[in-house]
């Protein structure tokens, strides 16, 4: 194989941070020099929000680039190998070739400077975000590990496979162009009902919008409060009823618990007019009337699961507005109620693009749940995007089984009209969390006027839901009786961090004690004072349940009531229907 002359090689690169023509190009600062800007195009994302970066930032940045890149190349030119603490260029392979390690550490040391850049650049915190956001995507995009000519690994690959893993690769490609996504699991090895999705149970009444299951009970006793489980609408509720060993679903009914669960239907063009108000009065306002109809209860146990949250505490400000009061306690899990901080989802919602978005399907008509899949892979590129690639498509290797993955890929579509009014009246208008802002179902929406306990949980490391923002829900709900709010804060991230098993014993929580009036206002003084400890949340919540569900009865033999009778065994035909 020819090798490029490292020393021209070198001499290109760096040529490119000497010349301040090129650097006035790359900071966008000089628009009659179109040919520059165009050689970097951060230029001309900051030339169309009409933002710069102060000439002493560049300067500096450029100062602490050139010494960095200096040292690079002495240590490259001495056989120094350079350290690569990068996940992306681990193995052996990257460090085994000058070539490819001084490839990789150039590609760190530029991705450096590009994001110094993006965060020197002199604008509000919005378009700030958006930039920044804009140039990860591009960095990640550009990683010598994406592409065969510089990932040594794909290359030895291909050698010790005497070219089969190129030709397996071709075949992955192709077979996810015609899916339309990126396989991320061997979707082959899961079926919702035989391996995921199994606690036994049936669907005891059904709508046009959901399924309501109810679990078969697996103690002799329970509390004769009973669960209501919302999932979000926006992915399918077997996230909570994976595999046996990984189900909150399962954990919960085996903690003496009569548990129920919404299964949404995945829209088609018959539900393509479905509004927010439906989702609430038709789906979870009913689920709530049905449960507390079969279990003979007047008060429920409400769970919401992301967007699932927003919806069940939609559901219960309605009913207090109408005088009702149905919750014997409220769990919301990442869920928003205050969006003023929405992490980096910021980037995708604005006036532009919300009132786009109302154009062409505020009137009726189905978000694809592809799209939805897209912008979340986004949000993780090198985890859900280029791994992938890297791995199926330039080693030519089969992605493996994983529960997790395989229903992060069964998506979901959404009508339109829900979820443009979704969009804008929470994400872009922030309204949900002014008392009377809103008018749902008929009636305003105060989230104050619900009166039950409150438990509330959010993953350290979620970047769709920040932890300070599913705390913010501290501040709205039971604002006269803080003492009956509670806040768990679980390790990892959105989906991983709640499905942490108790009997795993994995990763750790915070709790912080104070309540009451001596309770912390803020996130930061919330974490500053609370304690962490080992191991799974999961009993956390289970005794908060068993706090407030009542006195130990006998386990239900038969499911459903007179009215309500079962006609189908879990998880019910609406979770079977796939987005594509």
């Amino acid at each position: 194989m020819n090798m490029p002359d490292p020393q021209a090689f070198a001499a290109s690169w760096m040529s490119q941070f000497t010349d301040p023509t090129l650097w006035q190009g790359w900071a966008g600062f000089m628009p009659q020099m179109p040919a520059a800007a165009a050689s970097n195009p951060l230029a001309g994302i900051m030339k169309d929000v009409g933002v710069g970066v102060a000439p002493e930032k560049l300067e500096a940045l450029r100062g602490d680039y050139l010494s960095k890149a200096g040292q690079l190349w002495q240590d490259f030119i001495s056989g120094k190998s350079p350290e690569l603490h990068d996940k992306r260029f681990s193995s052996s392979e990257w460090r085994e070739h000058p070539m490819s390690a001084f490839s990789a550490a150039s590609y760190l040391l530029n991705s450096e400077f590009m994001l110094a850049l993006a965060d020197a650049v002199e604008a509000g915190p919005r378009e700030k975000q958006k930039i920044r956001f804009a140039v990860q995507q591009m960095v990640d995009a550009m990683s010598p590990a994406n592409f065969f000519a510089t990932n040594p690994e794909a290359q030895k690959k291909l050698i010790e496979t005497k070219g089969e893993s190129l030709t397996k690769g071709l075949s992955n490609m192709l077979a996810d162009i015609q899916k339309g996504r990126i396989s991320q699991s061997d979707e082959s090895a899961f079926e919702v009902g035989r391996n995921v999705g199994t606690t036994p149970g049936k669907v005891v009444f059904e709508n046009e919008l959901f399924q309501l299951i109810q679990y078969m009970p697996s103690t002799p006793n329970v509390k004769a409060v009973p669960l209501l489980m919302i999932p979000p609408c926006i992915n399918k509720f077997y996230i909570l009823d994976l595999q046996p060993e990984n189900s909150l679903v399962r954990y919960v009914v085996e903690q003496g618990n009569t548990v129920f669960m919404v299964s949404w239907r995945n829209p088609d063009r018959t539900l393509g007019s479905t509004r927010w108000d439906d989702y609430v009065e038709t789906g979870a306002i009913k689920a709530i009337e049905v449960v507390r109809a079969i279990s003979g209860q007047d008060k429920t146990h409400v769970f919401g699961f992301c967007v699932g949250g927003t919806i069940a505490a939609t559901a219960l400000a309605v009913l207090a507005a109408r005088g009702q009061q149905p919750a014997a306690s409220l769990s919301l899990l990442t869920t928003l109620l205050d969006f003023s901080d929405t992490g980096v989802l910021e980037v995708f919602v604005d006036e532009a693009q919300v009132a786009l978005r109302e154009q062409t399907l505020g009137g009726g008509g189905l978000m694809p749940g592809r799209d939805l899949a897209t912008t979340f892979s986004a949000l993780r590129p090198n985890d859900l995007v280029w791994n992938y690639v890297q791995q199926n498509y330039l080693k030519g290797k089969e992605p493996p089984a994983f529960d997790l993955l395989y229903w992060n890929a069964d998506s979901t579509n959404l009508p339109g009209p829900m979820f443009c009014w979704y969009l804008r009246n929470t994400y872009l208008e922030n309204k949900l969390r002014v008392p009377g802002a809103l008018t749902v179902c008929g009636v305003p929406v105060d989230l104050g006027k619900i009166d039950a306990p409150v438990f509330l949980y959010g993953s350290k490391e979620d970047h769709i839901v920040p932890w300070e923002a599913a705390f913010a829900s501290m501040n709205l709900l039971n604002p006269k009786n803080a003492k009956a709010n509670r806040y768990v804060l679980g390790a990892s991230g959105h989906i991983a961090g709640v499905i942490n098993p108790a009997s795993k014993n994995k990763r750790s929580y915070w709790v912080n004690d104070k309540g009451g009036k001596n309770r912390p206002k803020t996130a930061e003084a919330w974490f500053a004072g609370a304690a962490e400890n080992k191991g799974s949340w999961w009993p956390e919540w289970a005794t908060f349940l068993a706090e407030n569900g009542g006195a130990d009865v006998p386990a239900p033999t038969a499911f459903g009531n007179d009215r309500y009778q079962p006609t189908e065994d879990a998880p019910g035909r609406y979770v079977k229907a796939r987005a594509d």
